[in-house]
């Protein structure tokens, strides 16, 4: 049922979880929500990895234009899943989105596994994809509205960050995996898609004790709910041995529960609100979602096609990769706290860009190794994971509570559409030939390169000062209403 009509709410929670300081609740709940990227990353690093073994004729006789596109379709899916569960978890809540979205995710790839045709493959790479990009729209904003003002952007790049702990994992079992001296050609991909679902299955009693977002609860009218999960936050918090803090009663916030939203507000809200903010948080989501997708579905191509290494040995460059992802935004991350989100996530778009481009040169020179090639490749992404995982945080906290799922869900499925085109384009450009043109794909990487360093300077002209702010000040939520 909705909140009654005109039901006027004056509450304190916001204040109260802003004022927390860290507790083991919240460590908890970054590890049971922080799996969603994990897995993902795990998803990612064994998708590419996969791909040149699925060209084999052992397994499923796949075109290197066929390998893109099964990533692509997985890309498309997350679409899908953002858009439908975001708004659900707008309207029903965070946490029964997070659970339903985690058993679609295992589900689905626990029977990717068995595919034995190529469209048996895309259509459960599809529906796990669905999984993953409904988490994406309810756990950031679940992370946000749950962690205090002065640790949110830290944590949400660190939660972010992870990942590339999932692409570590997924490349070193796809190391054992992928060795046709350990395990037939046909299994040991199926294994390893299997691994995901798994971990998944690990965590799942995590999320069943993580109480609701108060914010989202008082928003809706629910204001003994929100109370009793604000009180539990906080007796957890004493548990861990922390002292709470006075509440700033000037610090109340007056609402009438808005009532149900849909994408109509959404683009009421982006463009006709807040068009500034919405330009930055496309420019961001689309360039990082471009250049991650070409280069990580590719990897194991690039390496294959022009330095003969093979898809096994692949795995030992990939983990620098993946090491230099996930040292990045845990790194950087309180500077985004401190230094400021303006300055920190300007100048990671246009470092991490300029760098590309010149290693970029260099590989198009025959200048680089598989092992310098790599290790260029981890300097660059240290950087681009910190400028990826902030774009996330972007838009998640510039707007409004009652719309910041769905909100999630639009950017991300924007940022994708245009992420989805790179796999396959950069397949393209990696071609079948026997002596692949290096010309070919430095071009490739000039236009992602360029695309970061125009998110960077859209972020000079329009970033928001968003460090250590509470959610209600950067973005009053659509049910405030005057004391």
């Amino acid at each position: 049922m909705g909140a009654p009509k005109d039901q006027i709410i004056r509450t304190l929670i916001p204040a109260r979880i802003d004022r927390l300081p860290w507790s083991r609740f919240h460590t908890r709940m970054v590890v049971a929500l922080g799996v969603a990227w994990v897995l993902d990353g795990m998803e990612i690093a064994i998708a590419g990895a996969v791909g040149n073994v699925l060209r084999e004729r052992e397994t499923l006789g796949l075109t290197t234009v066929q390998v893109g596109f099964a990533a692509s379709i997985y890309l498309i899916g997350e679409v899908v899943g953002a858009l439908v569960f975001g708004r659900l978890s707008d309207r029903f809540g965070r946490r029964k989105l997070f659970i339903i979205t985690l058993g679609l995710y295992l589900i689905a790839n626990g029977i990717t596994a068995f595919s034995f045709s190529y469209w048996w493959l895309l259509l459960f790479r599809f529906f796990a994809g669905v999984g993953i990009g409904g988490e994406y729209a309810a756990i950031h904003s679940a992370v946000d509205e749950l962690i205090p003002a002065r640790y949110r952007g830290r944590v949400d790049l660190a939660v972010s960050g992870t990942y590339w702990l999932g692409a570590m994992i997924g490349t070193a079992s796809t190391y054992v995996l992928l060795n046709p001296d350990l395990l037939p050609v046909n299994l040991g991909w199926r294994l390893g898609l299997l691994i995901g679902p798994l971990l998944g299955l690990a965590v799942w009693s995590l999320r069943r004790h993580l109480p609701e977002s108060p914010r989202w609860l008082v928003m809706h009218g629910k204001e003994r709910e929100a109370e009793l999960a604000v009180r539990e936050i906080e007796e957890h918090v004493r548990e861990s041995g922390g002292e709470l803090p006075p509440v700033d009663e000037s610090r109340t916030l007056v609402v009438r529960p808005h009532g149900e939203v849909g994408y109509r507000d959404v683009l009421r809200v982006a463009f006709r609100q807040y068009p500034k903010r919405s330009i930055l948080g496309a420019t961001l989501m689309i360039s990082q979602s471009f250049l991650y997708n070409a280069i990580s579905f590719t990897y194991v191509l690039v390496l294959s096609q022009f330095y003969g290494v093979s898809p096994s040995d692949a795995a030992l460059y990939l983990l620098a990769f993946a090491a230099g992802n996930l040292l990045g935004p845990i790194v950087l991350g309180p500077l985004f706290d401190t230094v400021g989100r303006k300055p920190m996530i300007s100048s990671t778009y246009i470092v991490s860009g300029l760098l590309l481009a010149g290693t970029g040169w260099l590989f198009k020179e025959g200048l680089l190794t598989a092992t310098t090639q790599t290790l260029l490749w981890s300097v660059i992404f240290f950087v681009a994971s910190a400028a990826a995982s902030s774009g996330y945080l972007t838009v998640s906290e510039l707007f409004p509570l009652e719309i910041r799922a769905l909100a999630i869900a639009v950017f991300f499925a924007i940022a994708q559409g245009f992420g989805a085109l790179g796999p396959t384009i950069f397949g393209a450009l990696i071609g079948n030939q026997q002596n692949p043109d290096p010309t070919r794909l430095f071009y490739g990487y000039l236009v992602a390169a360029a695309m970061m360093v125009v998110a960077g300077l859209v972020t000079i002209l329009l970033g928001v000062k968003a460090e250590r702010v509470s959610l209600e000040d950067l973005t009053p939520p659509l049910s405030a209403a005057t004391k």
